[in-house]
Parts: structure tokens; sequence; C-alpha cells
């Protein structure tokens, strides 16, 4: 009888606060049906036991910010069938990608007593910077069923099923009163991508822009309406969108039409 090997599944971490790979194992019975599913080769937050390549499928979590991390990814690359990157780091650079807004070199100097043994690039940068990415889940973290949606999705062949519309549309479906709307409230909701179920929304407060862009944001109009109607300073206009998705394009565009404007 010739058996057949099970998909061989590797995650990976880069720069980041190891929330997304806790997704994973937050998971509970999906876990053990991926588990079923899969041989784990890799998986150091959950097992010791380490399988050398190829894998099939290599979720990786977190950013590209040394240049041993530019050598690591890509050797990951190489060994594995696809590659999904997966949370606000390694799909927009995290929350450490605000240092691509300053001077590196200052902050090295102001944390560190010996900074000349800090070995680091001068921008913290998504996976897709540096190699080829077949999928990118968004989330800081990510949203556990929307990674076993991605997972199953590769296990059998098919595109992941992820939505790409706004956390506007996740206030409706939830009931919702829209915030901005009712209370006056900054909310970065209608050009945000969905995957929260709209939390911060539905408990007052203004959505923090968690899942990164969605897939066509008019940030322009958004924040226009924010001075005009809210009265929202530029520097808070910079500050709501410099959060875990700062540097990615829209965010980060919208971020410098407002950084150096006067109120």
């Amino acid at each position: 009888m010739i058996r057949t090997r099970k998909p061989r599944l590797a995650v990976w971490k880069f720069a980041s606060c190891d929330g997304c790979q806790l997704s994973l194992l937050d998971c509970e019975d999906e876990l053990l049906a991926v588990t079923g599913a899969v041989e784990i080769a890799y998986f150091l937050e959950a097992s010791r036991a380490v399988m050398e390549g190829p894998y099939d499928i290599s979720l990786v979590e977190g950013s590209i910010t040394t240049p041993a991390d530019l050598e690591r990814i890509r050797e990951i690359r190489e060994a594995s069938k696809f590659l999904v990157a997966i949370g606000a780091c390694a799909t927009a650079g995290g929350i450490q990608a605000l240092r691509n807004f300053g001077n590196v070199d200052e902050f090295v100097s102001a944390v560190y007593a010996r900074p000349e043994y800090i070995d680091t690039l001068k921008r913290s940068t998504p996976i897709a910077d540096h190699v080829f990415v077949d999928f990118e889940l968004r989330g800081c973290p990510i949203n556990k069923h929307q990674l076993v949606e991605v997972l199953a999705a590769y296990l059998n062949g098919r595109r992941p099923n992820i939505p790409t519309y706004s956390v506007c549309m996740e206030c409706k479906l939830r009931g919702s009163i829209c915030v901005m709307v009712a209370h006056g409230t900054p909310c970065l909701g209608p050009v945000t991508q969905a995957g929260c179920g709209a939390i911060c929304p539905a408990y007052n407060r203004g959505c923090y822009g968690c899942f990164g862009p969605m897939e066509t944001p008019n940030t322009a109009a958004l924040t226009a309406w924010w001075r005009s109607q809210l009265g929202v300073s530029p520097a808070n206009v910079v500050r709501a969108l410099r959060t875990f998705n700062a540097f990615s394009e829209p965010f980060r565009k919208e971020s410098e039409a407002y950084e150096y404007a006067e109120d």
C-alpha cells in the first residue's frame, strides 16, 4: 500500500509580536482539523520539531528589518510551494514601520548603549517587497477563521474566499450605528478592509484600521470629510493613519499629505 505524504506546513517569524502565530494556536477545534490535514514541519511557537523543506505552505509573520532577514526570506520562498504573509507586519511593515518616517540612526543611538552592535535596515518592509507572495492575510492580529479558510483553500487547490469590502459592511451586518454620523467620532472603517467584525464601532469607538486598506480605499475623501465635518486637525489625521498599517501605500500617502499641513 502506497502512503501519500501529508502537505507540509511551516510557520515562520520575522520582526513581530507573535500575535498572528498565536491566532493559529487559538483555533482550538479548528486547529485539530488543520493538524490532521497537514504535517507541521516547522512552527517554533508550538513545537521544537524541525523538518527540512520543501514545504507545501509557508505562513510568514513579521516584517523584514535586518540584512539577515533578507537572506532568510529568500531561502524560505525558494523552499515553499505557497507562501502566505499573515498580519500587518508581514503585509505592511507593521507598527515598526513607523521608523520609515524618521531617522533610524537617531533611534538606535537613543535606545542602545552600544549602537555599533546593531545591524538593522533603514526601513521595516512587508514580505512582498522582497519575494513573491501567493496571498496576503490582513489583520493585527489576523482573524483565526480567515486563517483556517486560507489553509483550507490552498490544501484544496482553490483561491481563498476572504472579503475585500470595508468595515462599514460589517457594521451594517451587526446592526451597529455609524459612530461618525451619530457621535462625530473619526473612524477609518470606510477605508479599512473587513475582518474584525467591526469590534471598535460596536463599542462606540472609531475603527483603528487594524486590517489595513480595503481594495479601493478613498482615503482622500474620508480625511477631507474628517477635516470639514469633524474638525480633525492635520496632526490627528496623521496620527490616525500611522498605526499598525502605517506604511501601506494608501495610508502612507494620505498621512504624508497632512504631515506638514497647518490647522
